[in-house]
């Protein structure tokens, strides 16, 4: 599937995790190896630029970390970006260059690119977020079926296997999802595109749209 590659997704150039997609067609194929690639990598950085916290945490010296956030490893936090009051990071976490994770969001196995913005009640879980996707207020990614089935991606009439049990959403680079939008199991958005608000997002919807309800997409040109 065409539409689902890296490739087509995200610019690389983003992100501090770039090498953990050396590897791989599709980007969910990732989720299981962030735990390891933090381990890895975070043995790496400067300790110029990034001050360790804890057995496997990393923190950029130019971040921002509210006393009332709570880092769980593995977990690297690059430079500039903001955590914010009473965020919850529960491990297994990339949180790119001038991202903000926000008053009470969860982040939970996720790799957020460079610019990424959760900043309100959000929860992002089992997911990857390209270069500068934004999701408003109250916006979450469910990333387990109700019936606890592996998760497909639906594309059209076809169905993608992913082999997952647990799988939230893909967004590709600068994203925007409207506020109180849940995106169901496998979501996956391509580049610059619109959610409207307050939407039930699944399946894959293509880049350079506007999600406006289930079934109606249109063109942004």
């Amino acid at each position: 599937m065409q539409q689902l590659k890296v490739k087509e997704l995200f610019n690389l150039k983003n992100t501090i995790a770039a090498g953990l997609f050396d590897d791989v067609e599709y980007p969910y194929e990732v989720l299981s190896m962030i735990h390891n690639y933090i381990s890895w990598l975070g043995k790496g950085l400067s300790p110029d630029l990034f001050e360790k916290r804890g057995e496997d945490i990393w923190v950029a010296k130019t971040a921002v970390v509210a006393p009332s956030a709570c880092l769980n490893g593995p977990l690297i936090i690059d430079e500039r970006a903001e955590i914010r009051h009473c965020a919850f990071i529960r491990g297994n976490a990339i949180v790119g260059k001038n991202a903000v994770v926000g008053n009470s969001t969860e982040l939970k196995n996720v790799v957020l690119f460079d610019g990424v913005q959760v900043p309100h009640y959000n929860y992002v879980g089992d997911s990857i977020l390209g270069y500068k996707a934004h999701m408003g207020a109250g916006s979450i990614t469910s990333n387990v079926k109700s019936d606890k089935s592996l998760i497909e991606i639906s594309v059209g009439n076809d169905k993608v296997k992913t082999g997952l049990k647990k799988m939230g959403a893909i967004l590709g680079d600068e994203v925007e999802v409207g506020c109180g939008t849940i995106l169901n199991p496998g979501t996956v958005v391509g580049p610059h595109t619109n959610i409207y608000p307050l939407s039930s997002v699944r399946g894959y919807v293509k880049g350079y749209s506007i999600y406006k309800r289930q079934g109606e997409v249109v063109d942004r040109h």
